[in-house]
């Protein structure tokens, strides 16, 4: 297996493994209150998606949801997915290779190897 092969495979495990937190969290409650926005919270935490973007998504989510008066589980959900979108939008994710040779750093978390050294 290449190294993209393997990059492939490790985003796709990523991302099944962040839905299924998401969706565990909307399946679990259908009234829109503080709870939910601490398990979506917590979800986003541990999905590795970073304390300070967590606090910002929620915090945003928390803010449109009182704004448009949001009762809905489901659209709830569709905000999030367009907070999280708002997000990575305004990052600069353009890659800067004028020096010869460039180095591109890639870190990982491989979270088996953390179960087997436990």
């Amino acid at each position: 297996m290449g190294f993209f092969d393997k990059l492939k495979s490790g985003l796709s495990k990523t991302k099944t493994s962040f839905d299924d937190k998401i969706n565990g969290v909307f399946s679990t409650f259908r009234k829109v209150d503080e709870e939910l926005l601490e398990e979506l919270e917590e979800a986003l935490i541990m999905s590795d998606i970073g304390m300070d973007t967590s606090l910002e998504i929620i915090s945003r989510l928390r803010n449109r949801i009182k704004r448009e008066n949001i009762k809905d589980a489901e659209e709830v959900k569709n905000c999030l997915r367009e907070e999280m979108k708002n997000i990575l939008e305004v990052c600069d994710n353009s890659l800067k290779l004028e020096t010869t040779p460039s180095v591109i750093l890639v870190i990982g978390v491989n979270r088996s190897s953390e179960k087997q050294h436990q």
